[in-house]
């Protein structure tokens, strides 16, 4: 199968691009927009199987991440700039008719770009664990923190009175909070695109916060649901039932997108393409076929 890896060039920086596949008459590409902001394409690659069946995929690294440029200069890690490199590649990779998957913050990526820059030949949209609203997002991640132990609980509850995310036992309660609902830590186990660095930690702290339940970066204000009527592309919301995004969270990006669909994975946390793999593939097949 061809993969081929390239760099746009972006402002005075690079993005990093692979390719899987060929391109198709009757299938359009599908664009994944990985989460974060910090994550990378990493997590992509467990799909690459999925261009046997003769749709192409392209995955990139968002400004930031993974092997694209890592700016020093914080005021680029805003959602801008990030929908301005998505408007880049879709000219530079001369994507004109194309499907995108959004994962976490991909997705609202993929809502913001819907809502404010009006794009053309988007066949159909998923958006995976996606928030439209910030704060519904943290509200919920409070929730879900109160499912946890005691302990937990409590040293989750010391580290934002005192503001420190450095402790041992916050560090400790975090990861169990993120194996709960996220993913788990990679291991020798895991497969390799998930063990590899995602050099994201700046870009997460700057357009996040420290974690899920603080967030006070640059996107902490973000909020398109009143935007969201106005998307008139066919979208798929999908989600796990374990997931920092909660069915709340899906169903307030399902009930505002007109003529939306949804699926909630069973047995997913935020990741249903690694806990639901072949689930998730005959889902996201289904659904492109119907809207070719």
């Amino acid at each position: 199968m061809k993969i081929e890896e390239g760099y746009m060039p972006f402002h005075e920086y690079q993005t990093y691009y692979r390719i899987v596949g060929e391109p198709s008459q009757d299938k359009a590409p599908l664009l994944l927009i990985h989460g974060g902001p910090g994550s990378s394409h990493n997590y992509f690659e467990l799909l690459d199987d999925y261009a046997k069946t003769g749709r192409q995929l392209i995955m990139y690294d968002q400004v930031g991440c993974g092997k694209s440029s890592l700016p020093e200069d914080e005021s680029v890690y805003v959602k801008e700039t990030w929908a301005e490199e998505l408007i880049a590649l879709r000219k530079y990779l001369h994507l004109d008719q194309v499907h995108m998957l959004g994962q976490s913050w991909g997705g609202m990526l993929e809502m913001f770009y819907l809502t404010s820059y009006d794009p053309q030949g988007i066949k159909s949209v998923m958006i995976d664990g996606s928030p439209a609203s910030i704060k519904l997002w943290t509200q919920e991640q409070h929730r879900l923190i109160s499912y946890l132990s005691y302990e937990d609980r409590a040293a989750i509850a010391e580290a934002i009175r005192t503001n420190d995310f450095t402790g041992p036992k916050y560090l400790a309660a975090n990861d169990r909070y993120m194996e709960r609902y996220c993913w788990d830590d990679p291991d020798e186990n895991s497969p390799e695109p998930l063990r590899r660095e995602t050099n994201g930690k700046r870009a997460s702290l700057i357009a996040e916060g420290p974690n899920e339940f603080t967030e006070n970066g640059t996107i902490s204000d973000f909020d398109v649901t009143d935007q969201l009527k106005n998307i008139h592309v066919p979208v798929l919301v999908t989600n796990g039932t374990d997931d920092l995004c909660t069915p709340i969270i899906a169903k307030s990006v399902y009930d505002h997108i007109p003529g939306a669909k949804w699926h909630l994975f069973a047995n997913s946390r935020h990741l249903a393409l690694l806990d639901q793999h072949d689930e998730f593939i005959d889902v996201l097949d289904h659904w492109l076929a119907q809207n070719d």
